[in-house]
Protein backbone atom coordinates (compact mmCIF):
# COMPACT_ATOMS: atom_id res chain seq x y z
CA UNK A 1 0.00 0.00 0.00
CA UNK A 2 3.04 2.47 1.00
CA UNK A 3 4.47 1.77 -2.66
CA UNK A 4 1.03 2.57 -4.21
CA UNK A 5 0.51 5.64 -2.37
CA UNK A 6 3.90 7.01 -2.93
CA UNK A 7 3.72 6.13 -6.98
CA UNK A 8 -0.05 7.69 -7.26
CA UNK A 9 1.89 11.19 -5.12
CA UNK A 10 4.80 10.91 -8.19
CA UNK A 11 2.17 10.59 -10.60
CA UNK A 12 0.49 13.54 -9.44
CA UNK A 13 3.49 15.47 -9.49
CA UNK A 14 4.58 14.69 -13.02
CA UNK A 15 0.69 15.30 -13.90
CA UNK A 16 1.13 18.81 -12.51
CA UNK A 17 4.76 19.42 -13.48
CA UNK A 18 2.71 19.54 -17.28
CA UNK A 19 -0.32 22.21 -16.02
CA UNK A 20 2.63 24.05 -14.65
CA UNK A 21 4.37 24.13 -18.06
CA UNK A 22 0.73 25.02 -19.65
CA UNK A 23 0.48 27.94 -17.16
CA UNK A 24 3.49 29.74 -18.08
CA UNK A 25 2.04 29.43 -21.70
CA UNK A 26 -0.43 32.57 -19.81
CA UNK A 27 2.31 34.65 -19.05
CA UNK A 28 1.85 37.89 -21.15
CA UNK A 29 -1.84 37.12 -21.88
CA UNK A 30 -3.44 36.62 -19.07
CA UNK A 31 -3.01 39.30 -16.93
CA UNK A 32 -4.55 41.04 -14.49
CA UNK A 33 -6.12 37.83 -14.06
CA UNK A 34 -4.10 34.93 -12.73
CA UNK A 35 -2.09 32.67 -14.79
CA UNK A 36 -3.36 28.75 -15.02
CA UNK A 37 -2.97 25.45 -16.35
CA UNK A 38 -5.02 22.29 -16.23
CA UNK A 39 -4.06 18.76 -17.63
CA UNK A 40 -7.43 16.06 -17.99
CA UNK A 41 -6.27 12.79 -17.15
CA UNK A 42 -7.65 9.62 -17.70
CA UNK A 43 -6.28 5.99 -17.82
CA UNK A 44 -2.76 7.51 -17.48
CA UNK A 45 -3.32 9.76 -20.81
CA UNK A 46 -3.97 12.85 -21.28
CA UNK A 47 -7.31 13.85 -23.00
CA UNK A 48 -7.83 17.60 -22.64
CA UNK A 49 -5.45 20.58 -21.22
CA UNK A 50 -5.33 24.56 -21.53
CA UNK A 51 -4.31 27.52 -20.03
CA UNK A 52 -5.82 30.52 -19.84
CA UNK A 53 -5.32 33.82 -22.23
CA UNK A 54 -7.44 36.88 -21.42
CA UNK A 55 -8.62 37.72 -24.54
CA UNK A 56 -9.89 33.98 -25.30
CA UNK A 57 -12.42 34.50 -22.79
CA UNK A 58 -12.20 30.59 -21.54
CA UNK A 59 -10.54 29.47 -18.33
CA UNK A 60 -7.93 27.00 -18.80
CA UNK A 61 -10.34 24.33 -17.42
CA UNK A 62 -12.73 25.37 -19.42
CA UNK A 63 -10.72 24.71 -22.35
CA UNK A 64 -9.27 21.21 -21.26
CA UNK A 65 -13.11 20.04 -20.67
CA UNK A 66 -13.86 21.21 -24.40
CA UNK A 67 -11.06 19.18 -25.41
CA UNK A 68 -12.40 16.06 -23.74
CA UNK A 69 -15.37 16.32 -24.40
CA UNK A 70 -17.52 12.93 -23.12
CA UNK A 71 -14.08 11.95 -22.25
CA UNK A 72 -14.44 14.08 -19.28
CA UNK A 73 -16.46 11.58 -16.97
CA UNK A 74 -14.43 10.15 -14.57
CA UNK A 75 -11.42 11.88 -14.89
CA UNK A 76 -8.50 13.33 -13.08
CA UNK A 77 -8.22 17.70 -13.10
CA UNK A 78 -4.95 18.39 -12.31
CA UNK A 79 -5.04 22.74 -11.80
CA UNK A 80 -2.21 25.05 -10.72
CA UNK A 81 -4.78 27.60 -9.39
CA UNK A 82 -8.03 26.54 -7.17
CA UNK A 83 -11.48 26.45 -9.68
CA UNK A 84 -12.96 29.34 -9.75
CA UNK A 85 -16.73 29.45 -7.51
CA UNK A 86 -17.64 32.90 -8.76
CA UNK A 87 -19.88 34.44 -11.83
CA UNK A 88 -17.58 36.35 -13.82
CA UNK A 89 -16.97 36.85 -17.61
CA UNK A 90 -17.48 33.19 -17.56
CA UNK A 91 -19.46 30.77 -15.49
CA UNK A 92 -17.74 29.11 -12.58
CA UNK A 93 -15.56 26.53 -13.47
CA UNK A 94 -16.04 24.70 -10.42
CA UNK A 95 -19.63 23.97 -11.78
CA UNK A 96 -18.11 23.09 -15.14
CA UNK A 97 -15.53 20.17 -13.67
CA UNK A 98 -18.64 18.57 -11.64
CA UNK A 99 -21.52 19.01 -14.73
CA UNK A 100 -18.94 17.56 -16.75
CA UNK A 101 -18.48 14.16 -14.53
CA UNK A 102 -15.09 14.77 -13.38
CA UNK A 103 -14.59 12.37 -10.71
CA UNK A 104 -10.49 14.20 -8.68
CA UNK A 105 -9.41 17.57 -9.01
CA UNK A 106 -5.59 17.88 -8.06
CA UNK A 107 -5.25 21.63 -6.92
CA UNK A 108 -1.61 23.03 -6.64
CA UNK A 109 -2.70 26.26 -5.05
CA UNK A 110 -6.29 27.67 -3.29
CA UNK A 111 -7.20 31.28 -4.61
CA UNK A 112 -5.53 33.94 -3.12
CA UNK A 113 -8.78 36.05 -3.12
CA UNK A 114 -9.75 35.71 0.60
CA UNK A 115 -13.31 36.48 -0.26
CA UNK A 116 -13.36 33.42 -2.41
CA UNK A 117 -10.51 31.20 -1.31
CA UNK A 118 -12.03 27.61 -0.86
CA UNK A 119 -15.55 28.14 -1.93
CA UNK A 120 -14.07 25.97 -5.21
CA UNK A 121 -12.62 23.45 -3.33
CA UNK A 122 -15.76 23.49 -1.18
CA UNK A 123 -18.45 22.80 -3.74
CA UNK A 124 -16.26 20.30 -5.94
CA UNK A 125 -16.41 18.04 -2.55
CA UNK A 126 -20.13 18.89 -2.00
CA UNK A 127 -20.92 17.35 -5.40
CA UNK A 128 -18.73 14.27 -4.36
CA UNK A 129 -15.69 15.02 -5.94
CA UNK A 130 -12.36 13.94 -4.85
CA UNK A 131 -9.73 16.75 -3.78
CA UNK A 132 -5.95 16.45 -3.69
CA UNK A 133 -4.96 20.13 -2.60
CA UNK A 134 -1.06 21.62 -1.89
CA UNK A 135 0.72 19.44 -5.26
CA UNK A 136 3.46 21.84 -6.37
CA UNK A 137 2.49 24.46 -4.27
CA UNK A 138 5.40 26.33 -4.32
CA UNK A 139 5.76 26.77 -7.98
CA UNK A 140 2.53 27.55 -8.49
CA UNK A 141 2.86 30.28 -5.58
CA UNK A 142 5.37 32.12 -7.74
CA UNK A 143 3.93 32.06 -10.95
CA UNK A 144 0.98 33.73 -9.35
CA UNK A 145 2.95 36.03 -6.71
CA UNK A 146 1.66 38.96 -8.81
CA UNK A 147 -1.99 38.16 -8.97
CA UNK A 148 -2.10 37.15 -5.19
CA UNK A 149 -0.51 40.76 -4.24
CA UNK A 150 -2.83 42.39 -6.62
CA UNK A 151 -5.72 40.88 -5.28
CA UNK A 152 -5.02 40.80 -2.11
CA UNK A 153 -3.54 44.23 -1.09
CA UNK A 154 -5.11 46.17 -4.34
CA UNK A 155 -1.31 47.19 -5.21
CA UNK A 156 1.05 45.84 -7.87
CA UNK A 157 4.06 43.48 -7.21
CA UNK A 158 7.15 45.58 -7.65
CA UNK A 159 10.17 43.50 -8.37
CA UNK A 160 13.71 45.75 -8.25
CA UNK A 161 15.99 44.19 -11.05
CA UNK A 162 19.81 45.62 -11.07
CA UNK A 163 22.82 44.51 -12.81
CA UNK A 164 25.45 44.78 -10.10
CA UNK A 165 29.30 44.36 -10.38
CA UNK A 166 30.53 42.66 -7.14
CA UNK A 167 31.17 45.29 -4.90
CA UNK A 168 27.77 46.44 -5.54
CA UNK A 169 28.04 48.97 -8.25
CA UNK A 170 25.08 49.59 -10.74
CA UNK A 171 27.02 51.83 -13.09
CA UNK A 172 30.82 53.54 -13.61
CA UNK A 173 32.79 56.29 -12.32
CA UNK A 174 31.40 59.31 -14.05
CA UNK A 175 34.61 59.70 -16.39
CA UNK A 176 34.07 56.02 -17.63
CA UNK A 177 30.58 56.46 -18.20
CA UNK A 178 28.77 56.33 -21.62
CA UNK A 179 31.75 57.70 -23.40
CA UNK A 180 31.40 58.16 -26.89
CA UNK A 181 27.70 58.06 -26.42
CA UNK A 182 28.49 53.69 -26.44
CA UNK A 183 26.10 51.90 -24.04
CA UNK A 184 27.82 50.73 -20.86
CA UNK A 185 26.98 47.04 -20.01
CA UNK A 186 27.95 45.57 -16.44
CA UNK A 187 26.27 41.69 -17.45
CA UNK A 188 26.91 39.43 -19.73
CA UNK A 189 24.25 38.45 -22.85
CA UNK A 190 22.55 35.76 -20.87
CA UNK A 191 21.82 38.10 -17.98
CA UNK A 192 20.41 40.50 -20.41
CA UNK A 193 18.57 38.01 -22.00
CA UNK A 194 16.84 37.19 -18.73
CA UNK A 195 16.11 40.55 -18.03
CA UNK A 196 14.01 40.75 -21.52
CA UNK A 197 11.74 37.61 -19.93
CA UNK A 198 11.55 39.13 -16.78
CA UNK A 199 10.14 42.63 -18.57
CA UNK A 200 7.57 40.11 -20.71
CA UNK A 201 6.35 38.38 -17.44
CA UNK A 202 5.73 42.18 -15.98
CA UNK A 203 2.93 44.51 -17.20
CA UNK A 204 5.07 47.57 -16.73
CA UNK A 205 8.69 48.53 -16.63
CA UNK A 206 9.31 51.40 -14.24
CA UNK A 207 12.54 54.04 -14.36
CA UNK A 208 13.28 57.49 -13.22
CA UNK A 209 13.70 60.29 -14.70
CA UNK A 210 17.87 60.75 -13.93
CA UNK A 211 17.96 56.93 -15.74
CA UNK A 212 16.05 58.10 -18.88
CA UNK A 213 18.38 61.60 -19.20
CA UNK A 214 21.90 59.58 -18.36
CA UNK A 215 20.69 56.31 -20.79
CA UNK A 216 17.95 57.35 -23.05
CA UNK A 217 16.71 53.82 -22.80
CA UNK A 218 13.49 52.68 -24.65
CA UNK A 219 12.60 50.29 -21.85
CA UNK A 220 10.71 48.00 -24.60
CA UNK A 221 10.29 43.76 -24.01
CA UNK A 222 12.21 42.48 -26.49
CA UNK A 223 11.78 38.99 -25.45
CA UNK A 224 9.99 38.17 -28.84
CA UNK A 225 6.67 36.53 -26.95
CA UNK A 226 3.21 37.35 -27.80
CA UNK A 227 1.70 39.73 -24.84
CA UNK A 228 -1.88 41.04 -24.49
CA UNK A 229 -1.17 44.08 -23.91
CA UNK A 230 1.65 46.98 -24.52
CA UNK A 231 4.55 47.10 -21.48
CA UNK A 232 3.54 50.03 -19.70
CA UNK A 233 6.82 52.04 -19.35
CA UNK A 234 6.55 54.56 -16.29
CA UNK A 235 9.28 56.80 -15.80
CA UNK A 236 8.86 59.03 -12.23
CA UNK A 237 9.81 62.74 -13.32
CA UNK A 238 8.71 65.20 -10.45
CA UNK A 239 9.49 68.66 -12.65
CA UNK A 240 8.20 66.96 -16.04
CA UNK A 241 11.67 66.91 -17.58
CA UNK A 242 11.58 64.51 -20.13
CA UNK A 243 12.56 65.60 -23.17
CA UNK A 244 10.18 65.36 -26.73
CA UNK A 245 13.52 63.79 -28.35
CA UNK A 246 13.98 60.70 -25.74
CA UNK A 247 13.74 57.68 -27.31
CA UNK A 248 10.73 56.65 -24.72
CA UNK A 249 8.69 60.34 -26.24
CA UNK A 250 9.96 59.39 -30.43
CA UNK A 251 8.21 55.80 -29.83
CA UNK A 252 5.27 56.38 -27.49
CA UNK A 253 2.32 54.98 -28.43
CA UNK A 254 0.22 55.55 -25.23
CA UNK A 255 2.39 52.77 -23.54
CA UNK A 256 4.55 55.80 -22.01
CA UNK A 257 3.02 56.93 -18.80
CA UNK A 258 4.59 59.66 -16.92
CA UNK A 259 4.30 60.46 -13.32
CA UNK A 260 4.77 64.08 -11.92
CA UNK A 261 3.69 66.20 -9.25
CA UNK A 262 4.66 70.21 -10.97
CA UNK A 263 4.73 70.13 -14.85
CA UNK A 264 7.31 71.97 -16.20
CA UNK A 265 4.25 74.08 -18.05
CA UNK A 266 1.11 72.98 -19.89
CA UNK A 267 3.17 73.17 -23.61
CA UNK A 268 5.37 70.60 -21.81
CA UNK A 269 2.32 68.64 -21.24
CA UNK A 270 0.62 69.56 -24.25
CA UNK A 271 3.56 68.45 -26.45
CA UNK A 272 4.21 65.04 -24.86
CA UNK A 273 0.80 63.85 -25.14
CA UNK A 274 0.47 65.26 -28.49
CA UNK A 275 3.69 61.93 -28.99
CA UNK A 276 1.50 59.60 -27.41
CA UNK A 277 2.62 60.06 -23.90
CA UNK A 278 0.30 59.78 -20.69
CA UNK A 279 1.46 62.65 -17.99
CA UNK A 280 -0.29 61.72 -14.83
CA UNK A 281 0.06 64.38 -11.85
CA UNK A 282 0.29 62.70 -8.74
CA UNK A 283 -0.17 63.74 -4.93
CA UNK A 284 3.67 64.40 -3.77
CA UNK A 285 5.19 62.58 0.13
CA UNK A 286 3.87 65.32 2.79
CA UNK A 287 6.88 64.12 4.77
CA UNK A 288 9.74 63.59 1.48
CA UNK A 289 8.51 66.10 -1.36
CA UNK A 290 8.97 63.83 -3.97
CA UNK A 291 6.70 61.37 -6.04
CA UNK A 292 4.01 59.29 -3.35
CA UNK A 293 4.89 55.72 -3.67
CA UNK A 294 2.10 54.71 -2.62
CA UNK A 295 -0.22 57.00 -4.58
CA UNK A 296 1.75 56.12 -7.88
CA UNK A 297 0.89 52.44 -6.55
CA UNK A 298 -2.62 52.94 -6.75
CA UNK A 299 -2.82 54.63 -9.72
CA UNK A 300 -1.11 51.61 -11.19
CA UNK A 301 -3.55 49.40 -9.62
CA UNK A 302 -6.03 51.26 -11.55
CA UNK A 303 -4.86 50.66 -14.69
CA UNK A 304 -4.82 46.65 -13.66
CA UNK A 305 -1.22 47.02 -13.48
CA UNK A 306 -0.73 43.31 -11.79
CA UNK A 307 3.51 43.78 -11.93
CA UNK A 308 5.99 45.93 -12.00
CA UNK A 309 10.03 45.55 -12.70
CA UNK A 310 11.83 48.13 -11.42
CA UNK A 311 15.29 49.00 -13.44
CA UNK A 312 16.38 52.47 -11.51
CA UNK A 313 19.10 54.25 -10.05
CA UNK A 314 20.72 54.57 -6.84
CA UNK A 315 18.35 57.17 -5.24
CA UNK A 316 14.79 55.61 -6.86
CA UNK A 317 15.95 51.97 -5.57
CA UNK A 318 16.38 53.48 -1.76
CA UNK A 319 13.16 55.06 -2.39
CA UNK A 320 11.33 52.41 -2.93
CA UNK A 321 13.02 49.72 -0.66
CA UNK A 322 12.23 52.15 2.09
CA UNK A 323 8.73 53.17 1.05
CA UNK A 324 8.16 48.96 1.43
CA UNK A 325 6.76 48.47 -2.17
CA UNK A 326 9.05 46.33 -3.17
CA UNK A 327 8.56 42.58 -2.75
CA UNK A 328 11.37 41.23 -4.60
CA UNK A 329 15.32 41.60 -5.48
CA UNK A 330 16.28 40.06 -8.50
CA UNK A 331 19.82 41.38 -8.49
CA UNK A 332 22.37 40.34 -11.40
CA UNK A 333 26.32 40.19 -10.54
CA UNK A 334 29.30 40.93 -13.43
CA UNK A 335 33.03 39.28 -12.43
CA UNK A 336 33.85 42.97 -12.29
CA UNK A 337 35.12 46.04 -9.54
CA UNK A 338 34.31 49.18 -9.68
CA UNK A 339 35.37 51.06 -6.99
CA UNK A 340 34.22 53.76 -4.70
CA UNK A 341 33.28 56.14 -7.09
CA UNK A 342 31.01 54.07 -9.11
CA UNK A 343 27.53 54.11 -8.61
CA UNK A 344 26.00 52.25 -5.60
CA UNK A 345 22.83 49.91 -5.61
CA UNK A 346 20.99 52.45 -3.46
CA UNK A 347 21.87 56.07 -2.19
CA UNK A 348 18.65 58.05 -0.17
CA UNK A 349 18.83 61.58 -0.04
CA UNK A 350 15.95 61.60 2.05
CA UNK A 351 15.71 62.59 6.01
CA UNK A 352 16.76 58.98 8.23
CA UNK A 353 18.84 57.51 5.07
CA UNK A 354 18.20 54.56 4.08
CA UNK A 355 16.36 51.40 5.96
CA UNK A 356 18.68 48.53 6.39
CA UNK A 357 18.30 45.53 4.93
CA UNK A 358 18.72 41.90 5.52
CA UNK A 359 17.77 39.25 3.42
CA UNK A 360 16.77 35.85 4.89
CA UNK A 361 15.25 33.67 1.73
CA UNK A 362 17.72 33.92 -1.69
CA UNK A 363 17.92 31.52 -4.62
CA UNK A 364 21.19 31.53 -6.66
CA UNK A 365 21.18 31.29 -10.02
CA UNK A 366 23.96 30.70 -12.86
CA UNK A 367 23.90 33.07 -15.40
CA UNK A 368 26.83 32.09 -18.19
CA UNK A 369 29.83 34.38 -16.31
CA UNK A 370 27.58 35.77 -13.61
CA UNK A 371 25.35 34.85 -11.06
CA UNK A 372 22.07 36.33 -9.99
CA UNK A 373 20.71 36.57 -6.58
CA UNK A 374 16.46 36.63 -6.06
CA UNK A 375 15.65 37.38 -2.86
CA UNK A 376 11.71 37.57 -1.40
CA UNK A 377 11.47 40.51 0.77
CA UNK A 378 7.30 40.31 0.99
CA UNK A 379 5.01 36.95 0.87
CA UNK A 380 2.24 38.55 -1.45
CA UNK A 381 0.13 35.48 -0.50
CA UNK A 382 0.14 36.28 3.21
Amino acid sequence: MATQARNALLSDENWMERALDLARSSVGLASPNPVVGCVLVRDNAVIGEGFHAYDDVDHAEVVALKQAGRLARGATAYVTLEPCSHQGRTGPCADALIAAGVQRVVVAVQDPNPHVSGTGLKRLQQAGVSITLGVHETEAKLLNAAFARFIRSHRPYVTLKAGLTLDGRIGPPPSAAHTSGSVHWITGDISRAAVQQMRHNADAVMTGIGTVMTDDPMMTDRSGRARRRPLLRVVLDSKLQLSTESQLARTADRDVLVFCTKPASSERVRALEALGVRVEKIAADPVRGHLSMQAMMQKLAELDITHVLLEAGAELNATALNAGIVDKLYLFYAPAIYGDEAVPLVRARQPGGFHTLRLANYRLHSMGEDFAVEADLQNPWQ
